[in-house]
């Protein structure tokens, strides 16, 4: 297992980042514990999880993804100091989280004092906000017009901002957390947290987590390039394209027990003509390569410059070591540049 630190922080983390969402409703405890086990036994010191989890969400379930964790963890005491546990404050949409209020100082702390009771911890050692208060061009918006920052109230929002960062800083001060970042962001709102925090006196958040996969790479280069001059660690989240990369969804495929056959919120917007097209050609190069596609997606994924760690999910023991072997392999000079081909036509495919 290689490691890289983790922004700005002292973190050396695991160049694969175990993601946790399928535990709770696709996965029971003992397939966490088996997950988890299997995932440190690989060196992996890195988990990501969020107050929102498990997916689908909804209010029955809402939280136990961080509540297998902290059975775990319960369990493996002397295990907490040697991992790097990420959580996430859901921001508003949930009427059942907080009464889908925004991400605010006050609501910071709530979420923060329910996600250590829930993960059986003292600590945080990344605190991420799930996505901005403001619409931001994520989850299928991020196409001309979808979105219009011209109707934005820039003042009111860095505003709201401030006072994120005021609350960031005293769970940081209150030892709750020891590092936080961002998620679903933009380059502005990296570059207004990072103003925020030097007028505050406040720590820069140390991370991004945006989705970014061969399906979708609208992050590369500027987004990406301010990660690494700011020294932000770019999280890439949904490498496999929600497993349209796996090639298992091919040919309207639904396999038993996978992720498309359950409640979609955010998922099959990104199933069209264009993206199983370039889903196919990606399998083909695999193919020719004598790699899985899921192997060589994650293999791309982590030798893009500025990729700290790449967060992956499995729903079986299978997937997750397919996936984790899949960071051992290193993409022929040939293979890269059918890869780059074919995202040259197919460039943003949903």
């Amino acid at each position: 297992m290689q490691y890289s630190i983790l922004g700005s922080s002292d973190l050396s983390v695991s160049r694969v980042c175990l993601g946790s969402m399928t535990w709770g409703i696709q996965n029971t405890q003992a397939d966490a514990d088996a997950q988890i086990a299997y995932a440190v036994d690989a060196g992996v010191n890195f988990i990501d999880t969020a107050e929102m989890y498990p997916v689908p969400p909804n209010a029955e379930t809402q939280g136990d993804t961080e509540r297998c964790i902290g059975s775990w963890l319960v369990r493996h005491p002397y295990m907490r100091e040697k991992l790097i546990i990420a959580t996430k404050i859901a921001g508003p949409g949930f009427q059942y989280i907080r009464d889908s209020s925004m991400i605010s100082s006050s609501t910071i702390q709530t979420a923060i004092e329910g996600s250590l009771q829930r993960l059986n911890t003292d600590y945080i050692d990344v605190y991420q906000l799930h996505w901005p208060n403001r619409n931001s061009p994520h989850f299928g918006k991020h196409w001309i017009n979808h979105i219009k920052p011209s109707k934005t109230n820039v003042e009111q929002e860095v505003d709201r901002m401030r006072d994120i960062v005021t609350g960031i800083g005293s769970a940081i001060e209150s030892g709750k957390i020891r590092h936080w970042g961002l998620s679903d962001d933009t380059c502005w709102g990296i570059h207004t947290y990072l103003k925020l925090c030097q007028e505050l006196n406040v720590p820069k958040p140390v991370s991004i987590q945006n989705e970014f996969n061969l399906l979708h790479v609208k992050d590369w280069p500027y987004l990406i390039e301010s990660c690494v001059f700011e020294e932000i660690a770019y999280l890439p989240w949904s490498p496999l394209a929600t497993g349209m990369l796996t090639g298992k969804y091919l040919n309207g495929k639904r396999p038993e027990g996978s992720r498309w056959t359950l409640m979609q919120r955010n998922g099959l917007f990104r199933l069209n003509a264009q993206s199983e097209a370039a889903t196919k050609a990606y399998c083909d190069i695999a193919s020719k390569y004598d790699i899985s596609p899921t192997q060589m997606s994650l293999a791309w994924c982590d030798q893009v410059d500025g990729v700290t760690s790449t967060i992956i999910g499995a729903t079986n023991q299978e997937q997750l070591a397919e996936n984790i072997a899949a960071f051992d392999i290193q993409l022929s000079k040939q293979c890269l540049q059918e890869i780059e081909a074919t995202l040259k036509q197919y460039g943003l495919p949903f």
